[in-house]
C-alpha cells in the first residue's frame, strides 16, 4: 500500500474548522485573474462590454476587479418595465411616476436575487429622477453583491447626500450601518447597532413592509444577509411585511427560505409555490419551488421546475446579452438540475450539465467552490483520473478556499488511485491554504472526510471510522436545501469508501444514515442491497434491489447499478 504521510510530521492529522457563517455567495474573489476559462464568445463580450462607460460615477471603477467594472458597464444598460416579475413597492420622494415604477422593479428584483437588472432599474430611475435618494441606495446591495464595493460604498455616499424625508433618511441610515457591520463581519456591536436602527425606523414607520422584510433578515448572525440565511426568529417579522403588503411576493420568498433552515419543509413548499405563483418570469421562484420538491420527494416535479429556471435565464442571456457568468444564479440552478439528474440514475444527462458548469467562470468564491461537484461526480462514477484532472483546475485557482477544495478532491482521486504518499501531500497543501483564510470552513465537512478515508484506506480503521461518523453526523445537521442534498451524496461516497477497503460495519451504517436521510433515493436502496448481499441475506437484498428498480425506473438503461452485483 505504500507508507501513509500522517500525523505530526506532516500536519496531516485530523483538527477541526469552524464553519465560517457568512453566506458563501458573499465571498468574493479579489484577483484579477479569478476566471478558470471563457468561451470565445464570452470572454469577446467581455472585453467589448469593458469599454468605459460615459455615464460613470466618480470612484465607482477605483480599484474594480476587471469582472466587477463589467458588471458595473451591464448595470448601466437602459432597461423597460417588466411583468411576472413580483410586485413589489415603496414610495419614495419622486415626482416622477415612471421613476418609481423603475425603482419599484429594482426592489422586486432585489428580492430575487438579480443582481444585474436590480441595479439596471434603479440605474433607468435614476435617468428619469437624478435626485431619488433611494435608487442610489437600491444600487448599494446590487453593487455589493456584484462584487463592485468601491462603487457600492460610492452609491451609499450619494444616497446620503440626497436623503431629504424622514422615511428616505432612515432607510439610508439602517444601510449605512448594515454596510458597516458587513465590512466588520466579526464585529458584534455594529450589527446590534443596524438592528437597533431598524427598530427604531419601524416605530417611525410601523406600516413600511420593506424595513419588517429587512428587520427579518437582520435576524441572521450575518450582516450581509439577503434573505437566504433567515433563521426562525426571522418568521415573525416576515410575516408582519405579509399581512402589510399581502400583493408582495418578497415575505413568501424569505418565509421559504427560514422554514428549509428550520427544518419545516412541508411550510418551505407552501411558500415556495406561492412565490412562484406570483413571479413567474424569475428563474429563482421557480428553482426554490424545485428544490423543496426534490426535499420531500417529488424529484421528477424538481426537475421540471429547474429546467423551467434554466429556460428563462437561457432565454433572458440571448435577449439581454448579458455573459451568463454575470448571473450567479444561472450555474446554482445547472448544479442542482444536474445533481437532480444524478438522483434518478440519468448519469448522461447529470455530467453534460455539470461538465458545463464547470466551465463557467465566476468572480465568486461560494460559486467557484461548488464547482466541486464535477469531480465529486467522476469519483463517484469510477473515473479518478478525469477526477484529479479536474480537482487540478481548482487547486490552481487564485483563492485559497477555492484552491484547498481542489487539493481535497485530487486528494480523494489519490486515494482511489492508491497514490497515498501523494494524497497525503494534498492534504497537507489545503490545510496550509485554508490557516488564517475566511471562509476556510467551507473545505471543513470535505476535509474531514478526505482525512477519514484517508486513514481508513491505509489500515487505520480505529481512527477513520469515527472521524467519517463524525462527517455524516456534521453533514445531517446542516441546514438548507443545498446542504440536504449534499449530504445524501457526501454520505454515499462513505459508504462506497467502507465497501472498497471491506468495511462492511461502516458499510452498513452509512447505508442505514443515507435511508434515514432520503428513503426515496435509489441509492440509499443500493448501499443496503450491497450490504445484504455481502451478509448472505437474500431477503433483505432482494427487497432493497426492488426499491433500486423502483427510483431508478427512468435511469440510464446501461446503469451499472441496476445490474445485481454491482
Amino acid at each position: 500500500m505504500g507508507a501513509p504521510i500522517c500525523g505530526p510530521r506532516s500536519g496531516f492529522a485530523p483538527r477541526p474548522l469552524p464553519i465560517y457563517n457568512r453566506s458563501i455567495r458573499n465571498f468574493f474573489i479579489r484577483s484579477p485573474h479569478s476566471a478558470i476559462r471563457h468561451d470565445a464568445a464570452a470572454a469577446a463580450c467581455a472585453l467589448f462590454l469593458c469599454a468605459p462607460s460615459a455615464h460613470a460615477q466618480p470612484g465607482e471603477h477605483a480599484h474594480a476587479a476587471p469582472s466587477s467594472i463589467v458588471a458595473l458597464e451591464l448595470a448601466k444598460r437602459p432597461v423597460t418595465i417588466r411583468t411576472g416579475i413580483g410586485s413589489a413597492h415603496d414610495p419614495v420622494s419622486t415626482s416622477s411616476r415612471r421613476a418609481q415604477a423603475f425603482y419599484d422593479q429594482g426592489l422586486a428584483y432585489l428580492h430575487s436575487y438579480v443582481w444585474v437588472e436590480a441595479a439596471r432599474s434603479f440605474n433607468q430611475a435614476l435617468r428619469l429622477d437624478p435626485r431619488l435618494a433611494l435608487a442610489q441606495l437600491g444600487l448599494t446591495l446590487a453593487y455589493t453583491e456584484l462584487n463592485a464595493s468601491p462603487a457600492a460604498h460610492a452609491a451609499l455616499d450619494r444616497a446620503k447626500a440626497l436623503a431629504a424625508t424622514d422615511h428616505d433618511r432612515r432607510h439610508v441610515a439602517a444601510r449605512a450601518l448594515q454596510m458597516a457591520a458587513e465590512d466588520a463581519p466579526a464585529d458584534a456591536a455594529k450589527l446590534a447597532l443596524y438592528r437597533e436602527a431598524l427598530d427604531e425606523a419601524l416605530v417611525a414607520f410601523p406600516a413600511d413592509e420593506e424595513l419588517w422584510l429587512q428587520r427579518g433578515q437582520a435576524e441572521s448572525p450575518d450582516p450581509a444577509e439577503r434573505g437566504q440565511g433567515s433563521v426562525a426568529g426571522s418568521v415573525r417579522f416576515y410575516e408582519k411585511a405579509r399581512a402589510l403588503a399581502p400583493d408582495h411576493f418578497a415575505a413568501h420568498h424569505y418565509l421559504t427560505h427560514a422554514y428549509e433552515n428550520s427544518g419545516r419543509v412541508t411550510d418551505a413548499l407552501v411558500q415556495g409555490q406561492t412565490y412562484s405563483a406570483m413571479a413567474p418570469a424569475v428563474p429563482h421562484a421557480r428553482h426554490m419551488h424545485g428544490h423543496d420538491l426534490r426535499r420531500v420527494g417529488r424529484i421528477d416535479e424538481a426537475i421540471v421546475e429547474f429546467r423551467a429556471a434554466d429556460a428563462l435565464e437561457s432565454e433572458y442571456f440571448k435577449a439581454e446579452r448579458i455573459p451568463v457568468e454575470y448571473d450567479w444564479h444561472y450555474q446554482h440552478n445547472l448544479d442542482l438540475l444536474a445533481t437532480s439528474y444524478q438522483y434518478i440514475g440519468q448519469m448522461k444527462q447529470a455530467e453534460a450539465l455539470l461538465k458545463t458548469s464547470f466551465a463557467i467562470s465566476s468572480s465568486l468564491v461560494g460559486q467557484e467552490f461548488n464547482k466541486r461537484e464535477w469531480p465529486v461526480f467522476l469519483l463517484s462514477r469510477g473515473r479518478a483520473q478525469e477526477a484529479l484532472v479536474a480537482a487540478a483546475v481548482m487547486a490552481a485557482h487564485p483563492s485559497p478556499v477555492v484552491s484547498a477544495a481542489g487539493h481535497v478532491e485530487a486528494g480523494r482521486a489519490r486515494l482511489a488511485l492508491g497514490q497515498f504518499k501523494e494524497a497525503a501531500d494534498e492534504g497537507n497543501t489545503a490545510l496550509r491554504l485554508m490557516r488564517g483564510t475566511e471562509g476556510a470552513g467551507l473545505v471543513a465537512d470535505s476535509l474531514q472526510a478526505f482525512q477519514g478515508e484517508f486513514l481508513l484506506r491505509t489500515g487505520k480503521a480505529d481512527k477513520g471510522q469515527p472521524m467519517l461518523e463524525d462527517v455524516v453526523r456534521k453533514v445531517r445537521a446542516r441546514p438548507g436545501p443545498d446542504a440536504w442534498a449534499q449530504a445524501l451524496f457526501t454520505i454515499e461516497a462513505i459508504a462506497r469508501a467502507a465497501r472498497d477497503v471491506g468495511n462492511w460495519e461502516l458499510a452498513a451504517w452509512a447505508g442505514r444514515q443515507m435511508v434515514e436521510h432520503d428513503p426515496n433515493y435509489a441509492g440509499s436502496h443500493y448501499a443496503l442491497a450491497l450490504v445484504a448481499e455481502h451478509r448472505g441475506d437474500t431477503l433483505t437484498a432482494r427487497a432493497e434491489r426492488a426499491l433500486v428498480n423502483k427510483y431508478w425506473k427512468n435511469a440510464d438503461p446501461d446503469l451499472g447499478e441496476l445490474r445485481t452485483g454491482k
